[in-house]
């Protein structure tokens, strides 16, 4: 009997001992998957090194946000990543058996597919198998090998969750907006915003291992962005995500992956910490006589106040964990440059500034874009205005600029007030063959060429880059010459329609700055959240049937009981 238990005891022994086993090496074989490896990377284009000697790792359950300058190699970067672009040299390496998703640009690859088939054809496996067993279950002559086949099918089918997959499909898509009266429409006959959209929801269908994300907010409300922000923040494996929208990258990213003057380098936490710890170590740096110790103590109280406040975050102790870890030696200043945008306004604002009585609107279409506006403008206001048709924005802000006439209603400006408008669409203002030097001139009470070239050089002109037309400026280029245009006419309104448009991130943030210390009036519309937080103090939702007027933060509003409640019965009317 002893010698029988001894032979339980170790039998036991040996059991828990291949339990323990297998765990260690699950858990081993767990932390090697999802992993993007990096090694040596370079891509150049004729003599032009875009990046060169890029050595990282992208692992699971961290996001990773891309940023740069326009045309630094962000798109580029995913595209190596991807296989859609060749290195010049180096190699990506991806875990064995790992699926890659990408976010597809293209709105017109899949028009002869339904909407549902589009989605599910983002998991390239899973869709080659249903494909393959469809086929063989509609031939006429099936014979035994093809029974064979299909049971194999049906087995790998299976373990890829392919029978919930329509269901799965549907529930992305309802979850990005697309009703389920339109999941087995053609993709031909969505509109460009829904194919948006749905390609989406094709990127992210089937949980895929690695996910390649580039510019995922476009067109998408502010219900969509948040329903994405919180997927992102509590998805589980590898997301690498390029984006212009600071409160998104802030919402989903571990780490920031920098692009700068042909360096690719990674660092702990998202896009607001590395811009403020930038920052810091930049000024530290200019100091140069303050002591090692006190810069020290400094970045180390700063990653302490971070971490704290990243405790509020929806990936709060995964963030707080890498900041806490963090050696103060890898914050380092930026190289970055930002463009001097600096707002000087000729006179204060008087207490009248903007009386709107009774405006309404009608869309060419038919749309009631709002009805019976009414709004005072108070000193000190820096208002955002909202709408679930942006067109309601872009109407009143050429209203009240005179580019357009109201159905009914009036606007009277106070007689205190030079507003400077921003519009939206800016095209006619470039065509001309005019150089920058003298496009600019038109706008400047001062034409010499030294004191033009001052204000172009703050919107990083600089060199021969001054005498190129106008007509051939990128989107990000006219938008800061039309920012130089506003700062000749030391105005004391800024009226802005999605100011953030085509910049790069620098030109949003030194804009961001410029509005918050701003002494005038600010009234803008903007698909930018942080722009939106941290400027304005008044929120103004236009709809058809008048508007909602509070006092108050943007988060605050989106959140708001009573806000919700109006917007029920404004909506519903």
């Amino acid at each position: 009997m002893p010698s029988f238990q001894l032979i339980q005891k170790s039998g036991a022994f040996l059991l828990l001992l291949s339990v323990c086993i297998i765990f260690v090496l699950s858990t081993q074989k767990q932390s090697l998957l999802y992993m993007i490896t990096v090694s040596n990377l370079a891509i150049q284009f004729g003599k032009r090194v875009l990046f060169q000697d890029v050595n990282l790792k992208f692992t699971a359950g961290n996001c990773y946000g891309i940023i740069g300058a326009n045309g630094a190699g962000k798109s580029t970067f995913l595209r190596m990543l991807s296989g859609e672009l060749e290195p010049t040299r180096g190699t990506v390496i991806f875990g064995p058996n790992e699926r890659l998703s990408v976010l597809k640009q293209d709105h017109f690859e899949f028009d002869e597919f339904t909407v549902i088939d589009t989605v599910m054809m983002g998991h390239d496996k899973l869709w080659a198998v249903k494909t393959e067993k469809d086929e063989i279950y509609l031939k006429e002559d099936f014979s035994e090998e093809d029974g064979i086949r299909a049971s194999e099918l049906e087995e790998q089918f299976a373990e890829m969750d392919g029978w919930n997959a329509e269901s799965n499909a549907a529930s992305l898509l309802s979850s990005l907006g697309i009703k389920e009266q339109y999941h087995y429409t053609l993709m031909k006959d969505m509109s460009g915003k829904e194919k948006v959209r749905i390609l989406l929801a094709r990127a992210l269908f089937g949980n895929p291992d690695n996910l390649l994300l580039d510019e995922p907010t476009n067109d998408l409300d502010i219900d969509t962005i948040a329903w994405l922000e919180n997927y992102l923040a509590n998805y589980e494996n590898t997301v690498l995500v390029v984006s212009h929208d600071r409160h998104f990258l802030d919402a989903v990213s571990t780490h920031t992956i920098d692009i700068d003057y042909g360096k690719i380098q990674q660092f702990a936490g998202n896009y607001t910490f590395w811009y403020e710890s930038s920052q810091l170590a930049l000024r530290q740096q200019q100091m140069q006589n303050k002591k090692a110790e006190e810069k020290r103590k400094e970045l180390e109280e700063f990653i302490r106040r971070f971490s704290a406040n990243v405790a509020k975050s929806k990936q709060a102790t995964s963030r707080r964990k890498m900041l806490e870890k963090l050696n103060v030696e890898e914050i380092q200043p930026s190289t970055r440059k930002y463009p001097g945008i600096i707002f000087t306004p000729d006179r204060e604002p008087g207490n009248m500034v903007l009386e709107v009585k009774g405006l309404s609107k009608t869309h060419d279409d038919g749309t009631v874009l709002f009805k019976d506006v009414n709004f005072n403008v108070e000193k000190g206001d820096k208002i955002a205005f909202v709408s679930r048709d942006p067109r309601a924005m872009t109407a009143l802000f050429e209203i009240i600029n005179d580019k357009m006439k109201a159905d009914s209603g009036t606007f009277n400006w106070g007689v205190t007030i030079t507003p400077a408008y921003l519009p939206v669409d800016n095209s006619e203002f470039f065509n001309t063959d005019l150089n920058l030097v003298d496009w600019l001139g038109q706008y400047s009470p001062d034409t010499t060429e030294s004191f033009v070239r001052g204000y172009l050089g703050r919107m990083l002109f600089a060199g021969e880059e001054i005498y190129k037309k106008a007509s051939v400026l990128s989107g990000g280029e006219k938008m800061r010459c039309m920012i130089s245009r506003m700062m000749l006419k030391n105005a004391n309104v800024m009226v802005l329609d999605s100011p953030a448009n085509h910049l790069d991130l620098e030109s949003i943030q030194a804009f961001n700055n410029s509005l918050k210390t701003f002494k005038g009036n600010v009234l803008m519309s903007s698909h930018d959240h942080a722009f939106i937080q941290t400027v304005c103090n008044r929120i103004i939702e236009l709809t058809p049937n008048g508007t909602i007027d509070k006092v108050m933060e943007y988060d605050d509003y989106l959140t708001d009981e009573n806000v919700k409640a109006a917007q029920e019965r404004m909506y519903q009317q």
